[in-house]
């Protein structure tokens, strides 16, 4: 068991059980939320977490666990079979322009431009909005991102770390309150993702946006994240079928001035990673 001192000694079912203690204030709750395709056999039950404004907090596990599902009620375009979500005071239900979503796949629309895709989202958002004004704000996100040579570009001359970034533009420009981003580093090239990932953070740093994200990558976690969420697979077990849920809430106790380049010179950084990497071979099955 991982003993770093913010974990203040706590077994991994103390971690998990002060994770599911909903802070009365907090932006973001989760509350008892399962999804079953099989009555009896459930993806994951009982899933209860927080999230605070600002912060950014990332969900790792194996391929089944839900983790996708969970990311998607959160998003209002799937819904729990029971449990409840809420943001900012207000149950979530349905999609929503105070949550942007950027997934794996980029999902640009082809025929228009890097500026006519994210001027479409910030003239849904702002209606009322002149042209002129629509403009300077697509331009000040594309700026943001490294982007601004390509602005009138169609997606089909972008590579596909331009086009995660104009996706990323796009969700940031409609200002949501919360950003949910589904591995969407995920089929990059490890050059290409590692610069995206340094302009993401430095994004968020600006605008202290509130991100919930799923990864794959324990480093990529590790870089970003302020919590990291360790989810379970469902699994057979002598006293029957265990549902998948959070096993473990990790809390990054590294600076947050991290920086890909440095990460592996800090101190605590292998021993945070060798306890998510732990947990991945040896205890993400539930009832394992």
């Amino acid at each position: 068991m991982w003993s770093d001192a913010r974990l203040e000694g706590l077994t991994a079912a103390a971690v998990t059980q002060r994770s599911r203690e909903p802070a009365v204030n907090a932006f973001l709750k989760i509350e008892g939320l399962s999804k079953a395709f099989s009555a009896d056999k459930p993806v994951f039950a009982d899933v209860s977490f927080t999230i605070d404004r600002g912060e950014f907090v990332c969900i790792i596990g194996h391929s089944g666990c839900g983790k996708t599902t969970i990311l998607n009620v959160l998003a209002g375009l799937d819904t729990a079979s029971s449990g409840l979500v809420f943001m900012d005071g207000r149950e979530v239900a349905g999609p929503s322009l105070e949550r942007g979503v950027v997934f794996q796949s980029h999902a640009l629309m082809p025929w228009l431009t890097v500026r006519k895709n994210i001027a479409f989202a910030v003239e849904s958002r702002w209606p009322e909005w002149r042209t002129a004004q629509v403009n300077a704000h697509v331009e000040k996100f594309v700026a943001l991102v490294g982007l601004s040579h390509a602005i009138d570009k169609k997606p089909s001359q972008l590579s596909g770390g331009m086009k995660q970034r104009v996706g990323i533009a796009r969700a940031f420009s409609i200002q949501p309150k919360m950003l949910l981003l589904d591995e969407p580093f995920g089929a990059l090239d490890a050059l290409t993702r590692g610069t995206i990932q340094d302009e993401l953070m430095g994004i968020v740093r600006e605008t202290q946006q509130t991100v919930f994200m799923i990864t794959h990558d324990v480093d990529e976690a590790i870089l970003l994240a302020d919590r990291i969420v360790l989810m379970s697979n469902g699994s057979e077990t002598a006293a029957g079928y265990v549902p998948g849920g959070i096993a473990e809430v990790v809390h990054n106790t590294l600076p947050r001035t991290r920086t890909r380049a440095g990460l592996h010179h800090l101190d605590g950084y292998y021993e945070l990673r060798n306890h998510i990497v732990d947990f991945l071979v040896s205890r993400a099955r539930a009832g394992h």
